[in-house]
């Protein structure tokens, strides 16, 4: 390994993208994008129902392109949108029973990528790991406050 790639960085950047190329081939059997499989995550997380606009926000992308997203969504009948009855402004994103059946396909599926990230590595090895990790990302947290 050359000096550059052993910075930390580059490091953490290629794991990174190791590890969400390799969840995404595993959810890829479950006929979900990624974008779909974090609205289906992110539904599941709120209770099964969230307004469009906090799931638009969640997902980082424009109304158009949530909308598309949510539009073949329905279609595969993973989720329903109707209106708020508070606020028939305010569109609502709620899981159906097949999109509820997905979680556990997920969570499968993120196991046996945990797994193969972790192969070779002691219990101890595992938690070490988890505990610097955690302060890596504690230190870049805090540094966002300063810059």
């Amino acid at each position: 390994m050359m000096e550059h790639e052993k910075a930390l960085g580059p490091m953490l950047g290629r794991a990174s993208h190791l590890a969400r190329e390799r969840l995404e081939a595993r959810l890829s059997q479950y006929d979900v994008t990624p974008s779909q499989t974090h609205t289906l995550m992110y539904l599941h997380r709120r209770g099964g129902q969230a307004a469009q606009c906090e799931l638009t926000a969640f997902l980082k992308v424009k109304p158009s392109t949530a909308n598309g997203i949510l539009d073949r969504m329905v279609e595969k009948n993973l989720v329903v949108r109707s209106v708020s009855g508070a606020d028939a402004r305010r569109r609502l994103i709620t899981l159906t029973e097949k999109g509820q059946g997905k979680q556990a396909q997920f969570q499968q599926s993120f196991r046996e990528s945990e797994d193969i990230m972790i192969r070779g590595f002691t219990p101890e090895e595992t938690e070490t790991f988890r505990e610097l990790l955690g302060r890596v990302i504690q230190n870049l947290e805090e540094d966002r406050t300063i810059c």
